[in-house]
């Protein structure tokens, strides 16, 4: 018996900042039980013995933990790695991974549908003015009908911008469907041909900021386009457009960005911020013309249980010799130029 349990195949669990609970529902953890004897740590980041312990019998590996040449040395079974908090990491030996045919994988679809949401309904909420308006009415300052709309413009038929258009656009250009809008994109990643099989047209930078009433971010980070969309790209927005923030703080100046939506050049939303929890006297929370969002958009009970379900399904594949289609691969040319911050 002592022999079998030593044969069995592991899967390291180390999910911090989620939990085993958080990602998986019980149906969920019976197929993950099912695959393999599950090594679980949720009390912090997992102890360096504890892992180099399980390694030599690990076939995955489940979290965020440290992965580096030298350790997926140590691990002659393993067959997937799968990060459960949303991001390629610089923690994993990506090359090492590739030369040995491990999967490298991100649970980040998992949140694509319920950002895509909330990226909706900011930007309805921008158009209408509905956070102004009911500010304005606990201050007693309401304007009714017509002279409260001034300003407020419809959705429906807008110009449309997004700047990506990865896994978060896709799922709010589908949401957009019943608006009718004219959508144009800018994402070096993605060639013309796939936006235009999805009616979006391609164009380039300036072209998406100067020609949408309504923009949504959501370029994912990396070591090219931290930044990229500072002052000048800013003031090329029209005057009056709503501008939605719901991939990453660090693509834009952000200073610049609230100081332009504070001096009425644009109306702006966000649910990031470069630093997170934001500080309790942080400039951006007296920014009357900036609706704040603290990290919401994906932060769903629904959300982090798709994360567990992509997570067994792909690893249900992989440990049948078959290829992962649910969650997000690394890539060879990309997983090392991405720069997320890790969750806090």
């Amino acid at each position: 018996m002592m022999r079998e349990m030593d044969d069995a195949p592991v899967i390291i669990v180390d999910p911090q900042p989620r939990t085993l609970d958080l990602i998986c529902d019980s149906p969920t953890r019976a197929r993950l039980e099912a695959l393999g004897r599950l090594v679980v740590h949720e009390d912090g980041r997992m102890p360096d013995a504890i892992v180099d312990e399980h390694l030599p019998r690990a076939v995955a590996v489940v979290g965020q933990t440290t992965l580096d040449a030298d350790r997926i040395a140590q691990a002659p079974r393993l067959r997937a790695v799968v990060n459960v908090e949303g991001n390629f990491l610089p923690n994993v030996d990506y090359e090492a991974c590739f030369a040995r045919g491990i999967h490298v994988l991100c649970a980040s679809p998992a949140f694509a549908g319920a950002v895509a949401e909330w990226a909706l309904g900011a930007a309805i909420d921008l158009c209408r003015g509905i956070t102004t308006a009911d500010r304005l009415m606990r201050a007693r300052r309401e304007r009714y009908q017509l002279d409260g709309n001034r300003g407020s413009f419809l959705l429906a038929g807008s110009s449309v911008g997004f700047i990506g258009f990865g896994d978060l656009a896709r799922a709010l250009h589908a949401l957009l469907a019943p608006f009718r809008c004219r959508i144009a994109a800018y994402d070096p990643w993605v060639p013309d041909e796939l936006l235009q099989r999805l009616g979006v047209r391609p164009a380039g930078l300036e072209q998406v900021l100067c020609g949408s009433r309504v923009l949504f971010v959501m370029a994912a980070v990396t070591d090219e386009n931290q930044g990229f969309l500072g002052e000048h790209e800013l003031s090329l927005i029209p005057p009056g457009a709503a501008v939605v923030l719901a991939s990453r703080a660090a693509v834009v100046e952000f200073d610049a960005f609230v100081e332009l939506a504070e001096a009425g050049h644009f109306r702006a939303a966000t649910d990031v911020f470069p630093v997170e929890p934001v500080a309790a006297d942080d400039p951006v929370r007296r920014a009357d013309n900036v609706v704040l969002s603290p990290h919401l958009a994906g932060g769903m009970a629904e959300a982090f249980l798709e994360i567990g379900r992509l997570t067994v399904a792909d690893l249900e594949l992989v440990l049948r010799g078959l290829p992962p289609v649910a969650c997000k691969r690394a890539e060879r040319e990309t997983a090392g130029r991405l720069r997320s911050r890790p969750v806090e």
